[in-house]
């Protein structure tokens, strides 16, 4: 039997040609595709800000071995039971000046809205170290403590005793070859201070006069004179004498706060309200969870701070209903609210403890600062 006929001539099929818009398409394709993948690898000069760990300072934290620790402890002092949770609120930054993210991962969290995407001078200052930053923020983290632990006991009635201390020294510091690393700095301009903002304030009347400074230095005082230097902070000319400063006070009971690799100083408000609720009889919120960021000064003023849109979303998923916004960054949180989460705009430490006092009671909330548009 045969399998073939030799007599039988078989045609191939023709070959069917792309058509000019079809091979247009699988040239586009290719070209999109290669420029994805080149983008892709290509340095970026962005970084991305996205919800970090949140921390209940009603509860524990992890010790440098490890180890569960209160976040807050006390003594010297009665302390009460406590439940819920007074949630800090933390970002994390994905990417810095040796590893940017990918133009793929900067898309992806544009269409993110727990997330944004920052210049990265913004996050990282061109002229500034990695360690350099890192240590900035190890100070702004303490002096952020020492003022909720200063802002919490005066609330309760407690005596504060504060002093600006020198923590360290700026590059090309005005003040490096007179000041020294320890000083107390007691007066400026023949007047008294204790804060910062004091400080700044008679330095920047005198528009780069000298300034003589009362200090403190292994237990004796002396006057001595520094010349500020002019910079530009936000298009803005300012002087500067180029010492990083702390506060240290003089505190009646021992108030420790361990919190480990989280720097800056946004936690400062819900320090002081985890230490109002420690010291204090009865639940400050209720047994709630409620949530909130900000800075404060000794004398209980709330700052804003950055990321809290990101921070607003790290609540939400820590399961708080309540969220206590500083007042200043109302702008940035009109309009960004997530479903689930209500806000109120607070001002001051008391603002703060109005709008606790009311969640605990079950009182009407509609009468509360909140951030409107």
């Amino acid at each position: 039997m045969a399998l073939f006929d030799e007599n039988v001539t078989i045609t191939p099929a023709p070959v069917r040609r792309m058509s000019r818009g079809m091979l247009a398409g699988v040239w586009a394709l290719a070209v999109a595709l290669a420029v994805l993948l080149v983008i892709t690898f290509l340095p970026t000069s962005y970084v991305i800000q996205r919800p970090g760990p949140v921390y209940n300072t009603l509860g524990t934290a992890s010790a440098a071995d490890g180890t569960q620790v209160p976040l807050i402890s006390v003594e010297g002092a009665e302390t009460f039971p406590t439940d819920g949770a007074l949630d800090l609120l933390t970002v994390q930054v994905v990417g810095n000046r040796e590893r940017t993210p990918s133009w793929f991962e900067l898309a992806t969290a544009w269409f993110d809205p727990s997330r944004a995407v920052l210049p990265i001078d913004a996050v990282f200052p061109e002229n500034q170290t990695t360690q350099e930053r890192e240590e900035q923020s190890a100070a702004m983290m303490v002096d952020s403590q020492q003022d909720a632990t200063a802002a919490a006991l005066t609330e309760l009635g407690f005596d504060v005793d504060p002093q600006l201390t020198v923590y360290s020294f700026t590059p090309d510091s005005a003040s490096a070859d007179v000041l020294e690393e320890g000083d107390v700095i007691l007066s400026a301009d023949g007047m008294p201070v204790d804060d910062v903002a004091e400080l700044r304030e008679l330095v920047n009347k005198l528009e780069g006069a000298p300034i003589d400074l009362g200090i403190e230095r292994d237990g004796a005082e002396q006057t001595v004179s520094v010349t500020p230097l002019e910079s530009e902070t936000d298009g803005e000319s300012t002087w500067l004498i180029g010492v990083t400063l702390t506060t240290a006070y003089d505190f009646p009971i021992d108030v420790t706060i361990q919190l480990n690799n989280v720097g800056g100083p946004s936690a400062g408000m819900m320090f002081a309200l985890g230490i109002i609720d420690t010291l204090t009889p009865g639940e400050l919120n209720g047994g709630d969870t409620v949530a909130g960021t900000g800075t404060i000064t000794a004398d209980g003023v709330v700052g804003p701070i950055g990321g809290i849109r990101q921070k607003m979303w790290a609540a939400l998923g820590a399961g708080a209903d309540w969220f206590l916004a500083p007042q200043a960054n109302c702008d940035e949180v009109v309009g960004h609210i997530p479903d689930g989460l209500r806000v109120f705009s607070v001002a001051e430490l008391d603002d703060a403890l109005a709008v606790l006092d009311a969640v605990r009671d079950d009182a009407d909330l509609a009468g509360l600062p909140t951030c409107a548009s």
